[in-house]
């Protein structure tokens, strides 16, 4: 039997592989669709014509359905909503920012929208937006991430008590253990990241990969909170950012600390001193490179195995 998550996307398995910037091109979401979850092209680190180019190549790499996450703050927003019409896009998930601004205009091209968020506050807002489903982001998560440093465990039942529409959850879920979890704290599906980050079809750099299998607990830390949060590994970069949060920069000074190419010179060019490497807390439980297809087939088939095994006692 299908929840709601299945039946909005039309999927078979409610898995949703994170829209990461740098690591989630159409190689690893047509791999993701394929294997029977929703893979997400991630457009906040490109120009248009990047966009168009994934978005076309995904479509022939796959008849399954596959969306796009587009960050509501992103500079070039108007031509990217044209191209997502232009090119028959049917899902997209809106984060960093006010859904609002464009559920609307979305859901009159027929487009399902969904919209990530880290509290109940943005949850309420964001159904009222007129969104079909909240993906909700606890503080274990990856990449940007909310100040309030709510975990998963607390955020998904809150978010759950507060809103009608279909949920996702999302933090620190890499397993078919932490699927089941999320099931039992309310979430109708997972959206999975730093899992997906390391698999063998992401643009992630192969040198960020193999920092993701190797780092051990406790090597990531959410940063740059007077600025925008962002849960980073341990590097020279981190250094120099927690330094100047310790002498109390201004945000202009942050601003010029983090330039425009730390996440690409980290996670896609595979400098691991001077980029920025965006990873959630769980990355100490991944210990291996592996295809997509095999991570779907691994956490569903753990979930439904433990699922099992709790319904015998």
């Amino acid at each position: 039997m299908q929840n709601r998550i299945q039946q909005l996307f039309n999927i078979q398995y409610p898995i949703i592989q994170a829209g990461m910037v740098w690591c989630s091109g159409w190689r690893l979401a047509s791999a993701v669709s394929n294997a029977g979850g929703l893979g997400i092209i991630g457009a906040g680190s490109m120009h248009p014509e990047t966009l168009q180019e994934h978005l076309q190549k995904c479509k022939a790499a796959t008849n399954k359905p596959f969306a796009v996450n587009v960050p509501l703050l992103y500079p070039e927003m108007k031509e990217i909503i044209g191209l997502l019409v232009q090119e028959g896009v049917k899902i997209v998930f809106t984060s960093a920012g006010n859904p609002s601004t464009w559920t609307g205009h979305f859901k009159e091209k027929g487009i399902t929208v969904v919209h990530v968020v880290s509290s109940v506050k943005f949850a309420r807002k964001a159904e009222q937006a007129g969104v079909d489903a909240v993906v909700a982001e606890g503080f274990e998560a990856g990449g940007h991430n909310g100040r309030e440093e709510t975990t998963t465990l607390v955020l998904i039942p809150m978010v759950r008590e507060a809103i009608e529409i279909p949920l996702i959850a999302a933090g620190g879920i890499a397993s078919g253990r932490t699927m089941l979890a999320a099931e039992v704290l309310g979430a109708e599906g997972v959206q999975v990241g730093s899992r997906f980050a390391a698999a063998t079809e992401s643009s992630a750099h192969e040198k960020f990969k193999n920092r993701i299998v190797d780092a051990g607990e406790g090597e990531t830390l959410l940063t740059m909170k007077q600025l925008t949060p962002v849960r980073l590994l341990r590097n020279k970069f981190f250094q120099e950012v927690q330094e100047a949060e310790k002498r109390g920069v201004s945000n202009e000074e942050m601003e010029k600390l983090l330039g425009k190419r730390r996440a690409k010179l980290g996670m896609f060019e595979g400098n691991l001193e001077e980029g920025e490497l965006e990873i959630g807390q769980v990355a100490a439980a991944i210990s291996k490179i592996q295809p997509a297809a095999d991570i779907v087939k691994e956490i569903w088939g753990e979930y439904e195995r433990l699922k099992r095994e709790l319904c015998q006692k």
